[in-house]
């Protein structure tokens, strides 16, 4: 509502309480001397002594209220929160209640004024990983190092960090070992130990010794401004109860107005012996009683909280539309790679066949696949562990979903899946192994296989458990990889089904079926880390990319970025977001709950302006109060 959201401006750039606390303090002073000295103010001339006392209290306390009014009236906006007040207080003063209009007007500002507090404290929350920017980057050019602006580095410069300083860019270490602190971007307290040629991120802190390091990403493209991007881009999308009730305040503040003017109007002619003052006090009652503001403010300020706290843990939610969808999903879906598994692949035996020898088979697939960048090529360079001379290739051909046909010297090698050597008609037998199977040929004739061997992510075993407990009823994975290896990772993990050996496209079918047979509030969540993953990320109801600093295609399209590694924070986000929308629903339940009590008090006549400061601005607080409560999960 137009006029709430004026008399918060003055939080977006922070809230000076300095001169609130001076404001409200004279202006408790100032009704505290007016309602002591009443009689003797009220005994000057034209009792303009206490005309004085408790205008000038009124003005201080509720000239913005009066003001936001005037204006929202002047825009054809009369039915808001400061029109309800202005209304009551100026009919106490005609019916010269005074202390009562000043009472309503200084503990509404109080309550404002905690409110803020509270709106603040969210903020900051938040704010805090805007503030992750880094400020300068140390350039090395030569034997200079000079303190510069990050927007002014390029890719491939050299900078140096130094203890206690923040990474500026992405890049790799050229020399140097340190320790890093990256619980800016994964929420992760745990620093992490890094040297030449590992990664480091923007918004890693150097915590001992000095790392030199190439630049690999511009600025704007580093792992902190895709953080600050996640977070800036999280207030944009409203959530379904944040819509239901902007367009309940839109019905109900006309409706309590329609209200009062029955309450002052209509009993005076349907009774007799009634007086229009004492139902006039009635409605006015009525109306600050009525005023919404702990609905208006304290549903965005716990998702707001929910956004905030999810931050702090590493969890970037896009909106809080998706706190709602997390609170209802009952599925969860798992890629199985980079998002289960470590991604890093290990070759876990060499089994030669038709007289091959375990060296010789080693040295040809190293050599077959010296110019693959894939996870698994890189494990099996590792495995040999000796210079592969590139010259002795003479021909290379990558066969797509299939692997590589190579020429080393004279012989001709095949190395991929088994559809690629039954393509080329070449006996083999099915290997039921749990890992990634490659198969070598020479020469048209069998030469045996590799097994490559991916580790299960150490807080994996637990992620069925924890999920179960969140809420889901349902978990389980889909995998482009073999049936053994699937069933192997699934039987490992407990999980309720998986499906194997699926192309992108296949893994959009199966979420499709999952969809179509859910009921509509039971909502499906995939998670996953790779740009294959992406087109699935964006068909389930909320995608979740695991590990933000991964997949530009993943983090694009997911509704949930999770910076870390760590399968479990999903089972972490599904608890925010589920106990974000109970503090909600507790607000609402609650704030409309005392409301009606003191409505139907006040219409009897049993409920002064004292109890409908309280009915107003009490519950207002007591809402912002529960609704902090997500910042502090």
């Amino acid at each position: 509502m137009s006029g709430h959201e004026h008399n918060h401006e003055h939080s977006a750039d922070g809230l000076n309480t300095t001169r609130e606390l001076v404001l409200i303090g004279v202006a408790l002073t100032l009704l505290a001397v007016g309602s002591i000295f009443r009689e003797t103010l009220h005994a000057t001339p034209y009792a303009v002594g206490e005309y004085a006392v408790f205008l000038l209290a009124y003005g201080i306390s509720g000239w913005n209220v009066v003001a936001s009014a005037v204006r929202n009236a002047a825009k054809g906006t009369f039915f808001d929160e400061n029109f309800l007040m202005t209304i009551a207080t100026v009919g106490a003063f005609l019916l010269h209640e005074m202390p009562e209009a000043v009472g309503v007007m200084v503990f509404f500002k109080v309550g404002e004024f905690l409110q803020d507090l509270a709106v603040e404290r969210s903020r900051r929350s938040i704010v805090a990983v805007l503030e992750l920017r880094p400020e300068y980057a140390n350039l090395k050019q030569g034997e200079t190092i000079r303190k510069v602006s990050p927007d002014t580095v390029q890719v491939g410069d050299v900078i140096v960090i130094k203890p206690g300083e923040q990474v500026p860019l992405d890049g790799e270490i050229i020399s140097g070992q340190s320790r890093v602190n990256t619980a800016a971007l994964t929420g992760e307290a745990v620093p992490r130990q890094v040297g030449p040629g590992e990664p480091v991120l923007a918004g890693m802190v150097n915590q001992t010794g000095v790392l030199t390091v190439t630049v690999t990403k511009p600025v704007g493209e580093s792992a902190i401004a895709r953080v600050i991007q996640l977070v800036e881009q999280s207030s944009s999308l409203k959530s379904r109860t944040e819509k239901f009730i902007t367009k309940f305040a839109a019905y109900y503040t006309p409706v309590v107005v329609l209200a009062a003017v029955a309450v002052a109007l209509l009993p005076p002619f349907i009774w007799p012996g009634e007086t229009f003052a004492d139902w006039l006090r009635r409605a006015l009652i009525l109306l600050v009683i009525s005023c919404p503001c702990g609905l208006v403010i304290s549903i965005p300020l716990g998702y707001f909280g929910g956004v905030g706290g999810a931050a702090k843990r590493g969890i970037m939610v896009k909106g809080s539309t998706y706190l709602d969808i997390l609170a209802a999903t009952r599925t969860v879906v798992f890629d199985k790679t980079g998002t289960l598994t470590q991604g890093v692949f290990k070759v876990a035996g060499v089994y030669p066949q038709s007289g091959f020898a375990g060296e010789e088979l080693l040295r040809l697939t190293a050599l077959a696949e010296v110019h693959s960048s894939h996870p698994i090529a890189q494990s099996i360079m590792e495995a040999y562990g000796q210079a592969v001379d590139s010259s002795l290739l003479t021909d290379y051909e990558e066969i797509a979903g299939h692997g590589v046909r190579a020429r080393i010297g004279t012989q001709e090698v095949l190395v991929g899946n088994e559809r690629l050597l039954r393509r080329e008609n070449i006996a083999v037998a099915p290997v039921q192994e749990a890992g990634t199977v490659v198969y070598l040929a020479v020469d048209q004739v069998y030469a045996g296989y590799l097994v490559i061997a991916d580790e299960l992510k150490a807080d994996a075993p637990a992620v069925v458990a924890r999920l179960k407990a969140a809420g889901v009823e349902q978990v389980g994975m889909l995998s482009g990889d073999r049936e053994p290896v699937v069933r192997d990772v699934a039987s490992k993990l407990g999980l309720d089904f998986y499906r194997a050996a699926l192309l992108p496209e296949q893994k959009v079918a199966f979420v499709e079926e999952l969809l179509q047979q859910a009921d509509k509030e039971r909502k499906i969540a995939f998670v996953g880390d790779g740009i294959n993953d992406a087109p699935v990320i964006a068909r389930a109801d909320v995608g979740i990319a695991m590990g933000g600093l991964g997949s530009d295609a993943a983090v694009e399209t997911a509704d949930v970025v999770i910076m870390s590694d760590a399968p479990s924070k999903v089972a972490e986000a599904i608890d925010i977001g589920r106990k974000t929308r109970r503090i909600v629903w507790q607000n609402v339940v609650f704030a409309l709950g005392v409301k009606g009590v003191f409505i139907a008090l006040g219409i009897a006549g049993a409920a002064t302006m004292w109890e409908a400061v309280f009915a107003d601005v009490g519950v207002a607080l007591l809402a912002i109060l529960n609704a902090s409560r997500v910042l502090r999960q």
